[in-house]
């Protein structure tokens, strides 16, 4: 039996990683196949580091796939040349496709729609709709006709709310298996030289640059806002990406801190009380992301499927809108629909001197009131159900091809 062919598809960088959890299941899984991929958005660099080819040309946008935000941002992708980059994605796609036995899509119709484009069967994990937002998910005709197609073998939910309205819309197609974006939270036992007893705030400023740049300048304002006038100890933990921590010393002089191997250290906090001086250090990491998820107690986030993960695991979010392009207030009030009250917006704005003291008084709060956290428990588990989505995803698509 020779080896099947499966061509991922994505338009995103959360969709990325969702790809790479079902791929990373279907290898373990004992199928011979022979994988591929096309990113739609970004550079692809979630496949390359699972050593999947990438089958066509990317390119970093400014918008960073996120410019239904904001028409302005499509405007500037369309001088970046999109037009011409997706003609050529396109075309490398419908070329590669025929000699592939099966498409998984991750996204949102855009995905669909090229995948169904190929003539192939495909499978589809339905990324960007959820009766969470929208009370009734309303796909539109296009999506609609592309889900029900009969190239779509099976489509599947990021929550067991949207597959029970989808089926009651009589897409029976529809179901839900788990969130991938839940698979991959191994911890890897990382020493994040934790105080016993003290309770850890996680600080995740999110994954595009040049915004995470900004939002860990931003973060680091309210990390001296929270400890100068925090109730019960705190200790900060940064997950950053690995781009990020090669900027903390320039990070660091612009905000009047201190850099020293990786630990930022802000030594002249005035303490309201006792109006002593007192230090605060945030230890950031590139390689502990679940670690420091995992031993948190509350999470600062500013980015996207790191804070569903969180929610995920039930921790508790305050999140603070960034002048964008990805986190803004809007993404972030849809964030809070999605994810329930386990987020928490603070503003409505970019964040100001007088929103980032509401968000360290939210902490403050947060971190006192049990009934609150473990609702929180209760709710990540409704909104985004157990681990092991990607393997039964990737089961399907084994089944599927004969294995």
């Amino acid at each position: 039996m020779k080896s099947k062919g499966v061509l991922f598809l994505s338009n995103g960088h959360g969709e990325d990683a969702i790809n790479c959890q079902i791929l990373k299941a279907l290898r373990v899984s004992g199928a011979d196949i022979d994988v591929s991929a096309m990113p739609i958005v970004g550079d692809g660099a979630a496949y390359r580091r699972s050593t999947v080819p990438i089958i066509g040309p990317t390119s970093q946008m400014p918008s960073g796939g996120v410019f239904y935000m904001n028409p302005l941002f499509f405007l500037k992708d369309i001088g970046a040349g999109l037009i011409a980059l997706t003609w050529q994605q396109l075309q490398a796609v419908w070329t590669h496709s025929r000699r592939c036995d099966l498409v998984v899509a991750t996204g949102d119709i855009v995905a669909a729609a090229i995948a169904r484009s190929t003539d192939r069967p495909y499978i589809i994990f339905l990324s960007a709709h959820s009766s969470y937002y929208e009370g009734r998910v309303d796909l539109g005709l296009i999506l609609w006709q592309l889900l029900s197609s009969e190239k779509c073998l099976a489509v599947f939910t990021r929550d067991a709310l949207t597959a029970a309205d989808l089926n009651r819309q009589g897409l029976k197609k529809a179901q839900f298996v788990g969130n991938p974006v839940m698979d991959n939270l191994n911890s890897t036992g990382k020493d994040l030289q934790l105080i016993a007893g003290v309770r850890t705030i996680a600080l995740l400023p999110g994954s595009r640059l040049p915004e995470a740049t900004y939002n860990l300048v931003l973060l680091l304002e309210l990390v001296k806002e929270i400890a100068s006038n925090s109730t019960v100890p705190v200790q900060f933990r940064a997950a950053l990406v690995p781009a990020l921590m090669p900027q903390l010393d320039d990070i660091a002089a612009r905000s009047g801190w201190q850099h020293r191997s990786g630990k930022l250290i802000f030594q002249h906090l005035k303490s309201p009380e006792s109006h002593q001086n007192l230090g605060v250090e945030v230890l950031c990491y590139a390689d502990a992301f679940a670690d420091i998820l995992q031993q948190s107690s509350l999470v600062i986030g500013m980015t996207g499927s790191a804070i569903e993960q969180a929610v995920g695991l039930g921790q508790p979010v305050i999140a603070v809108p960034g002048n964008g392009p990805a986190f803004t207030y809007r993404f972030a009030e849809a964030q809070h629909r999605l994810l329930g009250d386990s987020v928490q917006v603070i503003g409505t704005q970019p964040a100001n001197s007088d929103i980032i003291k509401e968000a360290a008084l939210a902490v403050d709060r947060t971190l006192q009131d049990d009934c609150y956290l473990e609702s929180c428990v209760k709710n990540g588990l409704e909104r985004m159900g157990q681990a092991g989505g990607s393997i039964k995803i990737a089961n399907y698509a084994a089944n599927y091809l004969g294995y």
